[in-house]
């Protein structure tokens, strides 16, 4: 017992002169300035200013990532698809599920690059540097594209038509449209078919019947109307700007009727598929693993 307690004043004493022989430090300290609390220095934090160019890159970066594979915003400049849509509405375009397989479907307004030159008498405006700088990143609509935007009224297999008087028929079915600009008639203006869509295209028309230079128009171009599945860049989903005629733009019932209703989007399916695909993986890496083992 006495050794312990011997040794035990002994090494105090000697940490007493220690301490008394060597001056602190007053740096190393954890409570001093400049260090980190451990005994290593502190790194000083960068100013703002010098964050801010990393920031804006970034943001520049996300935007023109999701406006080239997400959503793209575009602005009404024409009366085409009243009154759905007005002349400087700001709608936004889904761009994702294109690239699962999803195809356009019946009811669906869409955004499309010029098929056949139907926009080759409408003047284009031109924009000046910022202008293009903030369109080609995604935060304001291109002028220089010449994209057009109608409603999907067939697709691909099914018999579209019109006669003066009478409404739009697909597959033989009436489509209800309460969704033509007042005063207009289905088709009046330009009566059409019977038309068979090919395969990789779709019949698209303007609300605004009687303003509308649509498919009807073009049945003597060289894809005879049909705007193929290729040139269309989305489907438009929400009317984003002006704030008060914010409304997202759903597919109207008539286009659900037993006859002429759309088979259920591919995008659903190719989206569990690709989720369900790392659990498979993973599963399987188990068994593997398991087998292995045992």
């Amino acid at each position: 017992m006495s050794d312990v307690t011997d040794g035990t004043q002994s090494e105090q004493a000697g940490a007493a002169e220690s301490s008394a022989a060597e001056p602190e430090d007053v740096t190393d300290s954890g409570t001093g300035s400049g260090t980190d609390g451990t005994g290593g220095r502190k790194k000083s934090s960068r100013p703002f200013w010098k964050e801010l160019p990393l920031l804006i890159g970034i943001a520049l970066v996300l935007a023109l990532l999701i406006k080239t594979f997400l959503v793209q915003a575009f602005s009404i400049p024409s009366d085409s698809m009243q009154n759905t849509l007005q002349r400087g509405d700001r709608v936004l375009v889904d761009k994702l599920t294109p690239w699962f397989g999803s195809e356009p479907e019946r009811g669906e307004v869409v955004v499309f690059h010029d098929p056949d030159g139907w926009l080759d008498d409408e003047p284009t405006p031109k924009p000046n540097a910022v202008q293009k700088f903030l369109s080609f990143v995604g935060l304001m609509p291109s002028a220089e594209e010449k994209d057009l935007i109608k409603r999907t009224i067939a697709v691909a297999g099914d018999t579209v038509e019109c006669k003066k008087g009478g409404p739009v028929e697909v597959n033989g079915k009436t489509l209800d449209e309460p969704y033509i600009f007042e005063g207009n008639s289905a088709c009046d203006d330009m009566p059409f078919g019977p038309f068979k869509v090919p395969d990789g295209k779709i019949w698209v028309m303007g609300d605004h019947r009687q303003d509308s230079s649509d498919s009807r128009y073009h049945t003597s171009d060289v894809n005879k109307g049909f705007v193929p599945v290729s040139q269309v860049v989305g489907r438009a989903v929400v009317v984003a700007w002006p704030v008060d005629r914010w409304s997202v733009l759903s597919v109207p019932d008539t286009f659900d009727q037993p006859g002429i209703s759309a088979a259920a989007g591919a995008a659903p399916g190719a989206l569990g598929l690709a989720g369900a695909v790392p659990f498979v993986i993973r599963r399987r890496r188990r068994l593997t693993s398991g087998r292995t083992a045992g």
